[in-house]
């Protein structure tokens, strides 16, 4: 058995089913979720919808072998990290993987959850595939490498000449030869915030090291007379004798942009596009219907037809550039006019329905990955499906999978410790969404806990629980933002007559509003808390790059 299930075998499945003191059971979780857009929109038979891949699921690269297409996207300080795609038509996507699976490939200490892993790249070259990523405050830029992509990949091979940069990228030429590129400082002293430059160096795959010397591509942006910010994500590809190079600028939020620039030689001049930006939103109207903004972090690939199609993040607020869900990864069609990309005109707005690439139909994988969908899980299996996450790298055998049950150790870490706590969640992928558990859970000592989590990072949270307060047995729902005690506030609570029962508890959100609900008996809800502000776990608010997560916790107090 492959992975970090294989890493810490104390967690699967066939344990005792007989309850530990103080354990926590969890019979299913249920999410449904639904976006205000969708009673707007209509999907043909030969169209598809955007995203493709909703929720946290930011800064996607995307390579071809054949007729198979793969894809990767950022997971900072999430485990197991760097999720691998697989799809035959650019529509339908299944998660076949994560790169980052085994706990000592990287340790991501008690990082802060939008530090770790960065910006993936996925590349395939002569029968392995290559994965380039930097791990922030955790050992730097890396390579990683697999001959399938479904894995087991590599322990990562650390690229000291790029200490200090990120977003690094490979690209094989026609000559065998293979380079390079990342973010990195400019030379001699930086001129203003966000001046970064795009740097090349040459690899060689057989040392898994990079050789001769490192250049600067391009310093500040397209044109560093008008100080550009954040120039980044660059991606090196080849067509009609000139070499392109892509890169993201103007920072992740609402002035993110795409743009390019070319040359004969890969080492350069590159001279930019004179039509840049080839892909941004910045250039509408706020106030727009159903907006998406801040668009960019591209990577185009070409079908063997010849075709070319780009993925992408963008986000899609409620509110004033207030969004939860994080930034998620779209799909359009790349034009080609007069040698240069283009994605979106000036002024045209990303579509939410588009026309399918001109692939065969590939089949849809086993769960929805956008529009208005309901998932449950049931633990079922003997391990975890890969889309569940924790904080972190587990130290530490804290969960099982038996009786058909989930089953959480409750520890000392809490929510808002930046370590490992007891929780697994899986991405809210809806602006509104609804997340329903059932948990039997005897609470021992003052503090202990056992819930279900909405979590944007350690100090944006909140969490529905069966717990001890007081030396009284409640249902309580907490809250931590910003400098709040790392064990949470109590906000709401009511006492609980018959500890050790099972309890079904429920989240329901909807954009910047959020509520809790439980029920003793099934089907008899009982409010705990209405319309509590939900705008404290939007990226606004909370900071960060990562997006929501929601799922089975469990506390021990003291």
């Amino acid at each position: 058995m492959r992975g970090w299930m294989a890493a810490v075998p104390l967690m699967m499945a066939g344990a005792p089913v007989t309850a530990a003191p103080g354990e926590a059971r969890f019979d299913w979780f249920d999410y449904v979720g639904r976006d205000p857009v969708d009673a707007t929109l209509r999907v043909g038979p030969g169209e598809y919808r955007n995203p493709i891949l909703q929720g946290y699921h930011p800064d996607p690269s995307i390579t071809r072998v054949g007729d198979d297409f793969y894809l990767v996207n950022s997971t900072f300080a999430y485990f197991p990290g760097i999720p691998i795609f697989h799809s035959r038509d650019l529509v339908n996507w299944t998660q076949i993987g994560n790169a980052i699976d085994r706990p000592d490939q990287l340790d991501f200490k008690r990082l802060a959850l939008s530090r770790g892993v960065f910006a993936p790249t996925i590349e395939a070259h002569g029968g392995r595939f290559y994965i380039l990523n930097t791990c922030v405050e955790c050992g730097d830029n890396f390579i990683l490498t697999a001959t399938d992509p479904k894995g087991p990949w590599s322990d990562p091979v650390f690229l000291p000449d790029l200490n200090g940069g990120i977003d690094p990228s490979i690209f094989f030429d026609d000559d065998g030869k293979a380079w390079i590129v990342n973010n990195g400082p400019p030379e001699g002293r930086s001129l203003y915030e966000g001046h970064r430059a795009i740097w090349i160096q040459q690899y060689d795959p057989a040392t898994g090291r990079t050789v001769g010397p490192r250049s600067v591509l391009v310093n500040g942006g397209v044109d560093i007379s008008k100080r550009p910010v954040w120039i980044e994500g660059p991606h090196l590809l080849k067509k009609d004798g000139w070499y392109y190079l892509t890169c993201a600028e103007g920072g992740t939020e609402e002035g993110h942009s795409q743009v390019v620039l070319r040359s004969r030689s890969v080492t350069g001049p590159y001279l930019p596009n004179p039509n840049n930006p080839y892909l941004t939103q910045r250039d509408l109207p706020r106030d727009r219907a159903f907006p998406i903004t801040s668009a960019g972090h591209a990577d185009m690939v070409q079908t063997a037809k010849g075709d070319w199609w780009a993925t992408f993040l963008a986000v899609r607020p409620y509110g004033d550039d207030l969004y939860n869900i994080g930034r998620e990864t779209f799909l359009m069609p790349v034009r080609w006019i007069d040698g240069w990309p283009r994605i979106t005109d000036p002024g045209q707005a990303i579509p939410y329905v588009h026309t399918r690439p001109d692939l065969p139909r590939g089949a849809k994988g086993p769960l929805p990955l956008n529009g208005p969908f309901r998932v449950r899980e049931e633990f079922a299996g003997q391990t975890l499906p890969r889309e569940w996450m924790m904080l972190r790298n587990p130290r530490e055998s804290w969960y099982r999978l038996a009786d058909g049950a989930l089953w959480l150790t409750p520890r000392t870490l809490t929510l808002g410790d930046q370590g490992n706590p007891s929780y697994l969640g899986r991405r809210q992928q809806h602006i509104a969404a609804v997340a329903t558990t059932r948990v039997t859970f005897t609470p021992q000592r003052d503090g202990d806990r056992a819930g279900l989590a909405t979590l944007q990072n350690d100090a944006a949270w909140y969490a529905l629980s069966v717990g001890r307060q007081g030396g009284r047995d409640m249902v309580l729902v907490e809250r931590r933002v910003g400098t709040e005690p790392v064990t949470g506030t109590v906000i709401a609570s009511a006492p609980l007559a018959n500890p050790g029962t099972p309890i079904e508890l429920r989240v329901t959100v909807d954009g910047g509003r959020i509520g809790f609900d439980y029920a003793t008996r099934p089907g008899r809800w009982v409010s705990l808390l209405r319309d509590a502000d939900a705008t404290v776990l939007s990226t606004k608010r909370a900071g960060g790059f990562v997006g929501t997560t929601m799922g089975p916790f469990a506390r021990r107090g003291g």
